[in-house]
Protein backbone atom coordinates (compact mmCIF):
# COMPACT_ATOMS: atom_id res chain seq x y z
CA UNK A 1 0.00 0.00 0.00
CA UNK A 2 1.70 3.03 -1.21
CA UNK A 3 0.41 6.73 -1.06
CA UNK A 4 2.16 9.57 -2.87
CA UNK A 5 2.82 12.69 -0.23
CA UNK A 6 3.67 15.40 -2.07
CA UNK A 7 7.04 14.37 -4.45
CA UNK A 8 7.59 11.28 -2.53
CA UNK A 9 6.25 7.85 -1.95
CA UNK A 10 4.91 6.46 1.05
CA UNK A 11 4.48 2.74 2.31
CA UNK A 12 2.03 1.84 4.96
CA UNK A 13 3.44 -0.11 7.55
CA UNK A 14 1.13 -2.02 10.56
CA UNK A 15 2.53 -2.96 13.94
CA UNK A 16 1.13 -5.79 15.82
CA UNK A 17 2.92 -6.05 19.33
CA UNK A 18 6.45 -5.49 18.19
CA UNK A 19 6.37 -6.67 14.59
CA UNK A 20 5.75 -4.46 11.60
CA UNK A 21 4.14 -5.89 8.79
CA UNK A 22 2.07 -4.91 5.21
CA UNK A 23 -1.56 -5.25 5.64
CA UNK A 24 -2.32 -9.30 4.56
CA UNK A 25 -4.70 -11.93 5.83
CA UNK A 26 -6.12 -15.27 4.83
CA UNK A 27 -8.80 -16.17 2.14
CA UNK A 28 -12.26 -16.48 2.52
CA UNK A 29 -13.82 -19.67 1.23
CA UNK A 30 -14.47 -18.76 -2.18
CA UNK A 31 -12.73 -15.78 -2.48
CA UNK A 32 -9.86 -14.87 -5.36
CA UNK A 33 -6.37 -14.27 -4.04
CA UNK A 34 -6.74 -10.24 -4.92
CA UNK A 35 -10.27 -9.97 -3.25
CA UNK A 36 -8.46 -11.09 0.16
CA UNK A 37 -6.02 -8.41 -0.16
CA UNK A 38 -8.87 -5.91 -0.51
CA UNK A 39 -10.99 -7.48 2.09
CA UNK A 40 -8.39 -7.89 4.23
CA UNK A 41 -7.00 -4.50 3.78
CA UNK A 42 -10.34 -2.75 4.25
CA UNK A 43 -10.76 -4.31 7.49
CA UNK A 44 -7.40 -3.92 8.95
CA UNK A 45 -7.17 -0.20 7.91
CA UNK A 46 -10.76 0.92 7.03
CA UNK A 47 -9.04 2.15 3.27
CA UNK A 48 -11.93 1.23 0.65
CA UNK A 49 -10.31 3.64 -2.03
CA UNK A 50 -7.94 1.07 -3.21
CA UNK A 51 -6.32 1.08 -7.32
CA UNK A 52 -4.16 -0.80 -9.25
CA UNK A 53 -1.79 1.71 -11.47
CA UNK A 54 0.83 -0.86 -11.45
CA UNK A 55 -1.61 -3.63 -12.24
CA UNK A 56 -2.35 -6.97 -10.43
CA UNK A 57 1.31 -8.36 -10.52
CA UNK A 58 2.16 -10.17 -7.03
CA UNK A 59 5.22 -10.88 -5.31
CA UNK A 60 5.34 -13.82 -2.13
CA UNK A 61 7.47 -14.30 0.70
CA UNK A 62 9.20 -17.80 1.66
CA UNK A 63 8.12 -19.67 4.06
CA UNK A 64 7.82 -18.32 7.29
CA UNK A 65 5.94 -19.09 11.12
CA UNK A 66 4.06 -22.33 10.10
CA UNK A 67 4.85 -22.74 6.95
CA UNK A 68 3.03 -19.94 5.57
CA UNK A 69 3.58 -18.04 2.34
CA UNK A 70 2.46 -14.26 1.93
CA UNK A 71 1.30 -12.72 -1.11
CA UNK A 72 1.57 -8.78 -1.97
CA UNK A 73 -0.15 -6.68 -4.17
CA UNK A 74 0.97 -2.95 -4.53
CA UNK A 75 -2.39 -0.32 -4.11
CA UNK A 76 -2.07 3.08 -4.23
CA UNK A 77 -4.86 4.78 -1.81
CA UNK A 78 -5.50 8.59 -1.16
CA UNK A 79 -6.39 7.91 2.42
CA UNK A 80 -3.41 9.46 4.93
CA UNK A 81 -5.21 9.48 8.45
CA UNK A 82 -6.36 5.67 9.16
CA UNK A 83 -8.28 4.48 12.24
CA UNK A 84 -7.93 1.16 12.87
CA UNK A 85 -10.70 -0.75 13.23
CA UNK A 86 -12.22 -3.39 15.70
CA UNK A 87 -11.82 -7.07 14.99
CA UNK A 88 -15.34 -8.28 15.63
CA UNK A 89 -12.88 -11.73 16.42
CA UNK A 90 -10.80 -9.95 18.77
CA UNK A 91 -12.60 -6.90 19.94
CA UNK A 92 -9.82 -4.55 19.85
CA UNK A 93 -8.06 -3.34 16.37
CA UNK A 94 -5.95 -5.98 14.67
CA UNK A 95 -2.84 -4.10 15.02
CA UNK A 96 -1.50 -1.38 17.57
CA UNK A 97 -0.63 1.09 15.11
CA UNK A 98 0.01 2.44 11.68
CA UNK A 99 3.00 4.62 9.96
CA UNK A 100 3.31 5.95 6.82
CA UNK A 101 6.95 5.80 5.92
CA UNK A 102 9.53 6.07 3.35
CA UNK A 103 11.57 3.08 1.76
CA UNK A 104 14.49 3.88 4.09
CA UNK A 105 12.28 3.94 7.30
CA UNK A 106 10.46 0.99 6.06
CA UNK A 107 13.52 -1.22 5.10
CA UNK A 108 14.58 -0.61 9.14
CA UNK A 109 11.16 -1.51 10.59
CA UNK A 110 10.57 -4.81 8.65
CA UNK A 111 11.73 -8.24 9.12
CA UNK A 112 14.54 -9.22 6.48
CA UNK A 113 11.49 -12.03 4.91
CA UNK A 114 9.39 -8.78 4.01
CA UNK A 115 12.27 -6.50 2.28
CA UNK A 116 12.47 -8.07 -1.29
CA UNK A 117 8.67 -7.21 -1.08
CA UNK A 118 9.44 -3.71 -0.33
CA UNK A 119 12.65 -3.95 -2.46
CA UNK A 120 10.12 -4.70 -5.35
CA UNK A 121 7.30 -2.67 -4.68
CA UNK A 122 9.87 0.68 -4.27
CA UNK A 123 11.03 -0.21 -8.22
CA UNK A 124 7.44 -0.51 -9.03
CA UNK A 125 6.40 2.82 -7.76
CA UNK A 126 9.28 4.29 -9.19
CA UNK A 127 9.02 2.86 -12.52
CA UNK A 128 12.11 0.79 -12.79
Amino acid sequence: MVRKSGQFWRFLLLRAYANWDFPKGQAEAGEQDLQTAIRETLEETGISDLSFPWGTAYRETGPYGRGKVARFYVARTQKENLTLPVSRELGRPEHHEYRWVSYREAHGLLPARLRPILDWAESLVLGH
